[in-house]
């Protein structure tokens, strides 16, 4: 296609000095891009993380394991994940929390999701006729 001779796709981008109030800190953005805010304190994290009408996922990167999971336990993302992002095995369920999913993809979570349940009684002595 004209125009598009290097490739149809968009770069990895970083933002910085993000502000909670602009758009890319207040939806999804799918594609390879990341809004890097600034914060003081811990809890101010967690507040100013769960303050969206979505939970999809959640990073957290520090030398601190036990704060880690003490911060992801209030993070409010059907996935996290420490000191790493976007890693999901096949075994691990994802999906998320708010208005970034219903249920869980992958493992058995997912068994329910992807299946129709059906109860069939078979009687297999004899049986009278009922007419």
């Amino acid at each position: 296609l004209q125009g598009l001779e290097g490739g149809f796709f968009v770069e990895p981008t970083i933002f910085t000095d993000v502000k909670d109030d602009m758009r890319i800190a207040r939806e999804e953005i799918f594609g390879p891009v990341m809004s890097v805010l600034a914060f003081s304190e811990e809890d101010e994290a967690i507040v100013r993380a769960n303050d969206t009408e979505f939970g999809l996922s959640a990073g957290v990167f520090t030398s601190d394991l036990p704060r880690a999971h003490r911060v992801v336990r209030e993070l409010q993302a059907g996935t996290c994940w420490i000191n790493n992002y976007n890693l999901s095995p096949a075994e691990m369920p994802f999906g998320g929390y708010k208005q970034s999913g219903i249920g869980r993809e992958n493992a058995i979570a997912a068994l329910g999701h992807y299946s129709q349940l059906k109860s069939v009684y078979v009687e297999t002595g004899d049986v009278d006729s009922p007419y």
